[in-house]
């Protein structure tokens, strides 16, 4: 990820912790030292993500969107068609489109929980695993969390706190957390989001939360 798509990321998250879903998780320790560059820009992805699967975008936020810059990379590909969904769609309509999506009459769509695409069921044995995981790197819910662990903008939200050492945690635990929690089930409901019947603005953002986690994959791969 270039200085370009870093910059693009956080000026469509937005800089403050107020327009993020960050401020749900904190953790009981103090962040030592800030992030170095690869991990600032992939804090920003991560928190973009989380920002969009939480809830539809509002106003300021879809207008930051239609400002995110494209490049050659596949990520910044991924950038500029999101862009430009952003920059031709009304936040009514994307509205409609994540109650369609995430929660619906009785049920959405989609439902982007771990324990769902890894067991078939909600609140199983997968969430009870990731609650163990989080309880040990001193994770925890802060007040004004409803939605579990597992669901996929908590997840997000979370590596994203590791990533920018909001929340400090052990060398290679982001690895060991996106490898056991992660990445069992994340890329299938990215693709399942990109192939939704009532998905387009969001479409796009399935096709930047597959790529981007195309990128994790590859990168947690690699020797430490």
């Amino acid at each position: 990820m270039g200085d370009q798509n870093l910059g693009a990321a956080k000026e469509a998250a937005g800089a403050d912790r107020a327009s993020l879903q960050a401020g749900l998780w904190q953790s009981e320790h103090a962040a030592p030292s800030g992030p170095d560059e690869v991990d600032a820009a992939r804090a920003q992805e991560y928190a973009l993500l989380s920002v969009l699967l939480a809830r539809a975008p509002d106003p300021a936020l879809l207008a930051r969107l239609s400002q995110l810059r494209a490049d050659p990379s596949p990520l910044g590909l991924a950038h500029g068609t999101l862009a430009e969904a952003a920059s031709c769609s009304t936040v009514e309509g994307i509205e409609r489109e994540y109650f369609n999506l995430f929660i619906g009459i009785g049920r959405g769509e989609l439902l982007p929980y771990g324990s769902y695409y890894l067991s078939g069921f909600l609140h199983e044995r997968p969430l009870a695993r990731l609650r163990g995981d989080l309880q040990r790197l001193g994770i925890e819910r802060a007040a004004g969390q409803a939605e579990p662990e597992d669901h996929a903008a908590v997840l997000c939200e979370i590596m994203a706190g590791i990533a920018s050492h909001r929340f400090p945690v052990p060398a290679g635990a982001d690895r060991e957390l996106f490898e056991r929690h992660i990445a069992p089930w994340i890329g299938r409901f990215f693709i399942d989001l990109e192939r939704a019947e009532g998905a387009d603005f969001y479409r796009r953002v399935g096709t930047l939360g597959r790529v981007f986690m195309d990128i994790e994959t590859q990168a947690f791969a690699l020797p430490a």
